[in-house]
């Protein structure tokens, strides 16, 4: 049985984006395509938050993103994601312009993902974070999701 992966938005737009100058980023953005190469070995799933993020922006970098995104199963936004998503953002002290980064959470937990994959590092995949998320999460019944970029996927 494949894991099942939910794909945030960063990802993708470190997989589509032109290279970046900056040497960590640009090593990221190669990072991110050498897991696209791998995600048959997945079961990959994006949301509509996902979607709405990649469609906005310039038009050419957001139809390449909407491209990559095309094949990938969305998954239902639910009335639970909103309510746990305000959780988050309450108990883990993000702030309120973090508040699509908590649905991502939410909607990747209430589905079951066994990752979320992402490189936003300051409000999701941020260690300091991650104990608070997670007992959200698990405080509404659910199992949450490994939190991780995809240079950690890429150990699995």
């Amino acid at each position: 049985m494949k894991h099942k992966v939910y794909i945030e938005t960063s990802v993708i737009s470190y997989l589509t984006a032109w290279r970046s100058r900056d040497i960590v980023i640009a090593g990221n953005q190669e990072t991110t395509k050498e897991w696209w190469e791998r995600r048959a070995d997945f079961d990959i799933f994006i949301s509509q938050f996902v979607l709405d993020e990649a469609a906005a922006g310039d038009v050419q970098a957001s139809a390449a993103r909407l491209l990559a995104l095309q094949d990938i199963v969305e998954l239902e936004v639910i009335e639970q994601v909103a309510t746990i998503g305000e959780e988050l953002l309450i108990q883990t002290a993000l702030p309120s312009k973090a508040g699509l980064d908590a649905l991502h959470v939410a909607i990747a937990a209430l589905h079951g993902m066994n990752y979320l994959l992402t490189w936003n590092c300051k409000h999701i995949a941020n260690p300091a974070q991650r104990v608070k998320i997670e007992s959200v999460i698990r405080s509404f019944g659910y199992q949450p999701p490994i939190i991780c970029t995809p240079q950690e996927l890429l150990e699995v």
